[in-house]
């Protein structure tokens, strides 16, 4: 249900859970249950089904026959989502990267009843078997097509990431299921006015923006995708460039709609899409109880107890502020790194290096030298590492 609200233009007419004893290859349900369905769907005039779950190209297209309606699993209604929501050059073209892959399986035989015009995507339907491999033909020229843009815009983003490894801010991550209350809490913390609704996959595009934790401290915070339990592997692939943004965070928000009846089952999936993605546990993380204003009295001040005495979790309503400060906090002692002190000597042509050490605030002493400056250092590993990887 809150998948189809999601896709704007859509109103839900009805939902029913099919209890199926086996799959019936070629058509999903029985005929009975066939029969069934499709007088509701006239009676009703139902323009759209959608099935959450896979349904194969041969069941969807004797369903589609069947009903003479246009049907769309689980996969096909997230691409018509993030078709509709993707913004940035990156979004749209792996939104088409992901839609043609899609398309490309449902390439089966006796398309002839769906030669009208299909909406959203256009999911391919076309008027016969010789069409298959002319088809198939063009959707592969299409994906090599994307493929080369998409290249392009990752050498662009990679130069992006290049110039934020060299700001002195360390990047501070936002993720969690979506509708978790991500970009709530990213406007509420920098000001800004990224859309956030209460729907599914609000924000798909990262948006980055610096702040100022309590202390002063300039950080840069990354509002990301949503997550989702049962990802279509088309996404997975498209996506993973975006969601690697995370991989260069020195801390994750993980943020959580602790209101929400599946809150642990939510928790659980993006715990496993992170370490897919290669985040490792030296990367710091908190998790944010957010929309504790959602939750009854008595409740809501229990879960804030337990969240006050449990390390690395702090309760908030991103849509009232409560708890926003103390979550600043917790934020700016988990960036507080273990410090070690160093002393090396930079050339004088290094002089973007020094600037650099400057910048990040880990240069106790410096005096000049004939061979450059000798610096005396407290800095993280981490501050080491990024030193490291600058160009002379």
């Amino acid at each position: 249900m809150a998948l189809a609200a999601a896709l704007p233009g859509l109103e839900v007419a009805g939902a029913e859970v099919v209890r199926l004893q086996k799959i019936i290859p070629g058509r999903l349900f029985g005929s009975g249950k066939i029969e069934e369905l499709g007088a509701r769907i006239r009676a009703d005039g139902i323009g759209l089904v959608l099935i959450d779950g896979p349904v194969t190209p041969v069941q969807q297209r004797n369903l589609e026959k069947a009903w003479d309606i246009k049907l769309l699993d689980r996969t096909g209604l997230i691409l018509e989502i993030f078709a509709d929501r993707a913004r940035t050059r990156e979004g749209v073209l792996q939104v088409e990267l992901a839609a043609l892959s899609y398309q490309r399986t449902r390439l089966v035989r006796a398309w002839t009843h769906l030669e009208r015009q299909r909406g959203g995507l256009g999911f391919v339907g076309g008027p016969g078997e010789t069409q298959i491999e002319a088809d198939r033909r063009a959707i592969d020229e299409a994906m090599t097509r994307i493929k080369r843009q998409l290249a392009k815009v990752v050498k662009t983003r990679e130069l992006h990431r290049a110039a934020r490894a060299k700001v002195p801010f360390p990047i501070i991550a936002l993720v969690g299921y979506t509708n978790a209350g991500k970009s709530t809490l990213f406007n509420r913390m920098t000001g800004a006015e990224v859309l956030a609704k209460d729907m599914l996959f609000a924000t798909l595009d990262p948006t980055m923006r610096g702040i100022k934790l309590p202390s002063g401290r300039g950080v840069i915070l990354s509002d990301t995708v949503g997550f989702i339990s049962d990802l279509p592997t088309q996404l997975v692939a498209a996506f993973r460039a975006t969601l690697e943004e995370v991989l260069e965070a020195d801390l994750i928000l993980h943020v959580r709609d602790i209101s929400h009846q599946q809150t642990e089952e939510q928790a659980a999936d993006v715990a496993t899409i992170l370490t897919g993605l290669g985040v490792t546990a030296e990367t710091p993380q908190i998790e944010v109880w957010n929309k504790i204003d959602l939750l009854p009295a008595d409740l809501r001040l229990s879960t804030a107890a337990i969240a006050a005495r449990t390390e690395n979790v702090v309760a908030v309503s991103a849509l009232t502020g409560e708890g926003v400060a103390a979550l600043c906090d917790a934020a700016e002692a988990a960036l507080r790194e273990e410090t070690t002190e160093e002393t090396l000597t930079l050339p004088f042509s290094q002089g973007r290096r020094r600037a650099w050490l400057h910048d990040q605030g880990v240069v106790v002493a410096e005096r000049q030298t004939d061979a450059g400056f000798e610096m005396s250092l407290r800095w993280t590993a981490r501050q080491k590492a990024r030193f490291a990887a600058l160009e002379a």
